[in-house]
């Protein structure tokens, strides 16, 4: 999906990109679409989407968690 994502928005997606919608607990939903050949995703706008296109390096292995979800570490060390 991520590689999907910075393909289509290789700068970054903008307000324009941005889908808004209210899902089922009638909560305000902010997603970019993605359109593959037979499938077309909406996927969840956030501060960890964003950290996460820009920071994607396609060669590197992603760490997740149990739950399979891309674990972000926003602490930085500034000696790495």
């Amino acid at each position: 999906m991520l590689n999907l994502l910075t393909q289509k928005y290789p700068d970054g997606y903008g307000d324009d990109d941005i889908i808004v919608f209210d899902n089922h607990k009638n909560e305000i939903v902010e997603a970019v679409e993605v359109k593959t050949e037979d499938t077309t995703y909406l996927v969840k706008v956030s501060s960890k989407l964003h950290y996460t296109m820009t920071n994607f390096d396609e060669n590197e292995v992603l760490e997740l968690n149990d739950s399979g979800h891309i674990v972000v570490d926003f602490n930085f060390d500034e000696e790495e």
